[in-house]
């Protein structure tokens, strides 16, 4: 391993004579980074937190105490395990850094320096198991939302058939096309949702929520568009998603940011869907019931076009799993 890469301690101290000594006790058991002030070790590990695996800080410095240092590393850097190395006479400071949190352990001066490597030697080994412990949790995650996203496929065939009926003609392909279009990946791990339990519960939630937005903006169109021509349609959408669509045309409808289009499969699962969202899937499924459809294609300029035509036909099992292996 390269030493740009090697694990990492910062040392803090206001005096250059520890900082040299400390430097010379323990870079034998790895790099060894200094700073004089709180200053400049929050300079220091901005620029190098993806090597500090150690953060060791006096505590008695001038224009600020070590813990405050402890305490920007705890909240910006939290992988970094963090000492606090203080004389006797100033243990209540110490100990206020313990109850806060800040620190893993306080090592008092002076050293004695068998003692402080073989504390270090132990933070360094516990920075590595928090490392592998955090990628394989991270891992697990981003594994986990996949598989969320495409359970959220399969839920839009079910909301499409169970809100618009098992007509010939429902518009899975349309939704789907456009969410592709307008860019799904994974979202950022909600490290609130880690149990499994918990996370189905906000998909089942957001999925019921969703479904009842969707069906009373269906039941809003058939009110407003008894006459069914599906030209209308295209003005509502306009109305609903305001200056991001535009109609084209009688029978086109261009959505600047394709993004809009893919807030189902593509937000977290905390988040509730929006009105504009809702709309688009009644919008989909009135076309549906009528035997339309908007055929999906890249728009000119960017965005997502739709283009009014005669629906296809009722989308197959295989049809549907090709689906969802494209997300």
């Amino acid at each position: 391993m390269s030493e740009s890469h090697t694990p990492a301690i910062l040392y803090v101290d206001d005096e250059a004579t520890a900082l040299k000594y400390f430097q010379r006790a323990l870079e034998p058991l790895a790099p060894v980074l200094t700073a004089l002030s709180v200053e400049e070790g929050q300079a220091l590990l901005d620029q190098h937190a993806d090597r500090i695996a150690v953060l060791v800080s006096d505590q008695r410095m001038p224009g600020a105490y070590g813990n405050a240092l402890l305490s920007y590393a705890r909240d910006r850097y939290p992988h970094i395990v963090r000492i606090l190395t203080t004389a006797y006479s100033e243990l209540e400071h110490t100990v206020d850094a313990v109850n806060q949190g800040q620190i893993h352990r306080y090592i008092q001066k002076p050293w004695d320096i068998a003692a402080l490597r073989m504390e270090l030697k132990q933070a360094l080994e516990l920075a590595r198991l928090r490392r592998e412990h955090a990628q394989l949790l991270r891992e697990k995650l981003v594994v986990r939302q996949q598989q969320v996203i495409a359970s959220r496929v399969g839920m839009v065939y079910t909301l499409c058939a169970g809100i618009g009926g098992l007509v010939s003609c429902l518009p899975v392909e349309s939704y789907l096309a456009a969410a592709q279009l307008g860019g799904v990946a994974p979202p950022e791990p909600d490290w609130l949702l880690i149990d499994h339990a918990d996370l189905t519960s906000a998909e089942a939630f957001r999925n019921a929520a969703f479904a009842l937005a969707v069906r009373e903006h269906l039941d809003e169109i058939d009110q407003r568009h008894a006459d069914a021509q599906p030209e209308r349609i295209l003005s509502m959408l306009e109305e609903n998603f305001g200056a991001a669509c535009s109609v084209l045309g009688t029978t086109g409808v261009h959505f600047r940011d394709g993004a809009d289009l893919a807030e189902f499969l593509a937000s977290p699962s905390a988040d509730v869907i929006s009105s504009q969202h809702a709309f688009w899937m009644a919008a989909l499924l009135w076309l549906g019931r009528h035997g339309w459809t908007l055929h999906i294609a890249p728009g000119e300029g960017g965005g997502v076009q739709g283009k009014l035509g005669r629906s296809d036909t009722m989308l197959t099992p295989a049809q549907l799993a090709a689906w969802v292996e494209r997300f």
